[in-house]
């Protein structure tokens, strides 16, 4: 009996993990089947350095919005990586025990707050304050990034504090009985150490970065254009899917799926980046 009982566990397991797996096959095999044919139409590299995107007048070129992507995950990541790390350095080597109670039920909250309201945020604050003291529409890279900065923080900070946990006392006990001081252990040893979990939590924050939709249409002006600066308005590839899958139809869907299986590519580059390094260390 308790041998079947095993088993029958077993096989259930085993099905719920193949049905995962069998929807991620389903979507990604669906994506696929939907985008293929514009790029076979327009031709891949068409497609993907196009500098304009009129899908009424047959023009499927989203590089524009690629440099968009780029451009606000990077300067999420320059705003919000360091601001991360530092955060998870305090809470797993300075913070007292009541103040670490404290601080980390909050970043976790910050994890759970519905997107449009970062964005609504963003419109209300962050947009007005830009136009205000550095010029320009508000609208813009910059909003943007601090947006998806904050966004990122949470993903970023609760990795990187287990990486800095997890690693042996010895480590720290060690240094500090060279004579380093307690700056310098974290700075030469701990870090160091913790490099390869710390690393994954920055290329896991920069997927959910450029995967987010809600809250970057809400403040980056969806200007389908090359930016000359941080200022400027752009257009992310999910934001072009998110406005304008409601209307399309016929080869501009198809483009739309299209744009989809490109941001696909990239966060499967950047997932299995992180999956690499984690099984390095």
């Amino acid at each position: 009996m308790k041998h079947f009982k095993e088993r029958f566990s077993e096989g259930i397991f085993l099905i719920l993990a193949l049905s995962s797996l069998s929807v991620l096959a389903l979507i990604t095999v669906f994506i696929i089947i939907q985008g293929l044919p514009i790029i076979s139409k327009v031709g891949l590299i068409n497609f993907i350095f196009g500098m304009k995107w009129a899908p009424s007048q047959g023009a499927f070129g989203i590089f524009p919005m690629i440099v968009g992507s780029v451009s606000v995950t990077l300067g999420a990541a320059i705003l919000g990586v360091p601001i991360a790390i530092c955060c998870s350095i305090f809470l797993a080597e300075f913070a007292p025990a009541a103040l670490r109670n404290i601080f980390r039920p909050a970043i976790q909250l910050l994890a759970g707050i519905p997107s449009v309201v970062y964005g609504f945020w963003g419109v209300l604050f962050i947009v007005p304050a830009i136009r205000k003291y550095l010029g320009g529409p508000g609208l813009s890279i910059l909003a943007g990034s601090i947006i998806l900065a904050i966004m990122i923080l949470p993903t970023i900070i609760s990795i990187s504090e287990v990486s800095l946990l997890s690693l042996p006392r010895q480590y720290k006990e060690g240094g500090l009985a060279l004579g380093l001081t307690h700056w310098q252990t974290i700075y030469f040893l701990l870090l160091p150490a913790a490099k390869s979990g710390i690393v994954s939590s920055i290329i896991l924050g920069i997927g959910r970065a450029i995967g987010e939709t809600m809250a970057v249409i809400m403040v980056l002006g969806n200007a389908v254009a090359i930016p000359q600066s941080i200022l400027d308005p752009v257009r992310t590839l999910t934001t072009n899917i998110g406005i304008e899958m409601g209307y399309a139809s016929g080869d501009h869907q198809h483009a739309l799926f299209a744009t989809g299986i490109v941001l696909f590519v990239i966060i499967m580059v950047l997932n299995a980046s992180a999956q690499y390094i984690t099984r390095k260390r």
